[in-house]
C-alpha cells in the first residue's frame, strides 16, 4: 500500500498499519458493504443505527436538513458505525448543501461572475467550515465543469463558466480551501459534463471533444486539482468517445460505455495519464446514464471493475448489494480490485483523521463560529456577481419618480428536486418594488384571441415601464430549460418593447436572452437568495453599481441577440 504514502492521502506508517488491520479485520460481506455510499433524508434515530450497524455502508449522503437533524444523524451513524463512515453532502453553494440554515455564499456561476478568486476560495471554506459543523467529511463538490453548451439543463449555474482557465484556477481555490478544513473535495463530473445538451440522469451523456481539445480543456481543469491534491473524484455516466477510440482502438461504438463503466476512461486516463491517486465515487447510479448501456446486475460490479473504488447510491439497496456480492464471487471484481478499492476507502478515512476520532467533534445548532463572517462573504458575492448583460442607455437607474407606472411579467418555475430553485422568489420582489414606491400591476392574461385581445395602446398608454421577472432554475430530470410563454400566441411575450422601456431580470438561468433577444436591458443575478435579491434592487435603483462579469455567453452565440 505503498501508494497511500502519496498524494493525495499522504499516510504515515502508523496510518497504512490502520488501515491494513481493518481491512484484514472486515468479513466478505463487510468488504462489499464498505464500497456502498449511502443517503440519508432525515435523521430517523432507528433506521440510521440499524444502517450503521447491521449494513455497514462505507459512508452516506446527507440531503439537507435542519443543523440539528444533521448534526444527529452524523452522531447516530458514527456511533453505531464500527469503522468511522464517510458523510457527504453536495457543498456546492455553502453550507446550506447539508443544513438548510447553513450559509450559501453564491452559486458556482455567481462565483465565476465575481471573476475574484478568492471568492471561490471562501466558497470552498464555507462549505467547509459548516459542513464540518454538523459532521460532514466530504463534500460532492467542487463542480468543474465546463458549461460550453448554453441548452444543457445540469451544469449551467452550477459550474464555474465556459472559460476553461476561469473553471481551472476557481476549482483549485475551492479544493485546497474546503480540505484545509478536513472536508474532503471531490472535483466532479469526470471526464466532463456541459458539452451535451442531454441530461445523464436521463440518458448516457457524451461528452464529444476530441482528444487534443479535452486535454487542452477538461484535461488541464481536472490535472490542476488533483496536482493540488483533490482527495477524491466523481466519475459520471458521460462517455468520452474519441478517448475510449484511442486507448482501445478495436472498440465498437456499442461497447462505449460511460466513464464509470469504462476502464479506459477510469482507469487509463483518470489515474495513469492525469495522475489521479485518491478515490474514484461513481456519480448517483440511480441514474439512466448508468444502467442504460448495461443490465444492472452487471452494471454494478462493474463499476468496481472498471477502477470505481465506491458505489454512490442503490436503486434497490439488498438487490445491489446482492450483485456486487455475486461479481466479487464471480471473479468481475478481482480480489486485487476489491483489496485496492477497500484500501482507498479507509486510506481516505485515514487521511481526513476519522480513525483517530472517538466521536465527531459538533458544534452546538446553529453555533458555526464564523457565521456572521460567512454572511457577509456572501453579501459580497452578490455585489460582485449581479451583472448587467445589456443596456438600452437612459433606462437605468429605476425609481418611481421617473417610472410613475410599472407592468411586471412575471415566469416562474416549479420547485426542482435536486437543484434550488426558489418558488416566491418573483413576488419577493414585486413586494420589494411596491415597497420603493412604484406603482406596480401584475400582468394577467385576458386570453383573448384574434381580434378579441386587448388594445395594443392600452399598455403603452397607461405604463411608464415594462418588467419582466424570470425564475426558472435547471433542474434533474428536465430536457429543457426555455420559457413557455402563456397562450394564445405567446401572450405575454416583450412585444412593447419598441414603445415603452423594458426591463428583463432572471434570477437564475443566464441564457434567457434565447428567448427574448431583442431585449434591450438584461440581468443576471444566477441564484435567488435573500441576499441577492437585496443586492439586486440597490443595483436596479442606482444604489449600488453593477460589477459583474458574465462567465459564460449570455448571448447564446446568437447574432439577434446582441440587438
Amino acid at each position: 500500500m505503498d501508494y497511500l504514502k502519496e498524494k493525495p492521502f499522504n499516510l504515515t506508517n502508523e496510518d497504512i498499519a490502520w488501515v491494513k488491520s481493518t481491512m484484514d479485520g472486515m468479513s466478505p460481506e463487510e468488504k462489499v458493504s464498505q464500497l456502498f455510499c449511502l443517503i440519508a433524508y432525515d435523521a430517523e434515530p432507528e433506521k440510521l443505527a440499524n444502517l450503521a450497524a447491521n449494513v455497514k455502508p462505507g459512508g452516506l449522503m446527507c440531503r439537507p436538513m435542519s443543523g440539528a437533524e444533521s448534526k444527529e444523524a452524523v452522531g447516530i451513524l458514527q456511533k453505531n458505525s464500527k469503522i468511522p463512515m464517510l458523510i457527504a453532502a453536495n457543498l456546492e453553494r455553502g453550507g446550506n448543501g447539508i443544513m438548510t440554515e447553513g450559509t450559501s455564499l453564491g452559486s458556482p456561476l455567481a462565483v465565476a461572475a465575481t471573476d475574484n478568486d478568492e471568492m471561490a476560495a471562501r466558497l470552498g471554506t464555507v462549505c467547509g467550515r459548516e459542513g464540518a459543523a454538523v459532521g460532514a467529511n466530504w463534500a460532492f463538490a467542487p463542480i468543474i465543469d465546463i458549461d460550453y453548451n448554453f441548452r444543457n439543463p445540469i451544469t449551467n449555474v452550477r459550474t464555474f463558466g465556459s472559460d476553461p482557465e476561469r473553471v481551472k484556477r476557481m476549482g483549485v481555490h475551492y479544493v485546497k480551501a474546503v480540505q484545509k478544513e478536513g472536508v474532503a473535495a471531490s472535483i466532479k463530473h469526470f471526464p466532463g459534463d456541459g458539452v451535451d445538451e442531454r441530461d445523464q440522469h436521463l440518458v448516457t451523456s457524451v461528452n464529444t471533444l476530441g482528444c487534443d481539445e479535452w486535454d487542452k480543456t477538461f484535461g488541464e481543469v481536472y490535472k490542476a486539482s488533483i496536482d493540488a491534491g483533490a482527495l477524491t473524484v466523481m466519475i459520471g455516466h458521460i462517455s468520452l468517445p474519441e478517448y475510449s477510440k484511442k486507448l482501445v482502438p478495436d472498440i465498437k461504438d456499442a461497447d462505449i460505455m460511460p466513464a464509470s463503466l469504462a476502464p479506459e476512461i477510469t482507469i487509463t486516463l483518470l489515474r495513469e495519464k492525469l495522475g489521479f491517486n485518491g478515490l474514484a465515487v461513481t456519480d448517483a447510479t440511480t441514474m439512466a446514464g448508468m444502467t442504460i448501456p448495461m443490465s444492472r446486475e452487471k452494471a454494478v460490479p462493474a463499476t468496481i471493475a472498471a477502477g470505481c473504488d465506491m458505489f454512490l447510491f442503490t436503486k434497490n439497496m439488498e438487490e445491489d448489494m446482492a450483485y456486487m456480492t455475486k461479481g466479487v464471487k464471480e471473479g468481475v471484481i478481482t480480489q486485487a480490485r476489491l483489496h485496492e478499492a477497500l484500501s482507498r476507502i479507509l486510506g481516505l478515512k485515514a487521511a481526513l483523521g476519522l480513525h483517530k476520532k472517538t466521536a465527531p467533534e459538533l458544534i452546538p445548532t446553529g453555533e458555526v463560529p464564523q457565521k456572521a463572517e460567512h454572511v457577509q462573504w456572501s453579501k459580497e458575492c452578490a455585489d460582485q456577481s449581479i451583472t448587467l448583460v445589456k443596456e438600452e442607455k437612459g433606462v437605468l437607474p429605476l425609481t418611481p419618480q421617473k417610472y410613475k407606472k410599472v407592468l411586471i411579467y412575471p415566469i416562474e418555475s416549479e420547485a426542482g428536486f435536486a437543484y434550488s430553485v426558489r418558488v416566491g422568489a418573483v413576488q419577493m420582489l414585486i413586494d420589494a418594488l411596491k415597497k420603493e414606491g412604484f406603482d406596480a400591476d401584475v400582468y394577467e392574461n385576458s386570453k383573448g384571441y384574434e381580434g378579441m385581445m386587448e388594445k395594443f395602446s392600452e399598455v403603452t398608454d397607461k405604463y411608464d415601464l415594462i418588467l419582466y421577472i424570470a425564475n426558472m432554475g435547471t433542474r434533474s430530470n428536465q430536457t429543457t430549460i426555455r420559457i413557455e410563454w402563456a397562450m394564445p400566441f405567446g401572450a405575454n411575450v416583450p412585444i412593447y418593447m419598441e414603445s415603452v422601456p423594458t426591463v428583463f431580470i432572471s434570477v437564475e438561468n443566464p441564457y434567457h436572452l434565447l428567448d427574448v433577444p431583442r431585449v434591450k436591458t438584461f440581468i443576471n443575478t444566477y441564484a435567488s437568495t435573500d441576499t441577492i435579491l437585496e443586492a439586486l434592487m440597490d443595483k436596479l435603483t442606482g444604489r449600488s453599481e453593477f460589477k459583474g462579469k458574465s462567465p459564460v455567453d449570455a448571448f447564446c452565440g446568437m447574432w439577434d441577440t446582441r440587438l
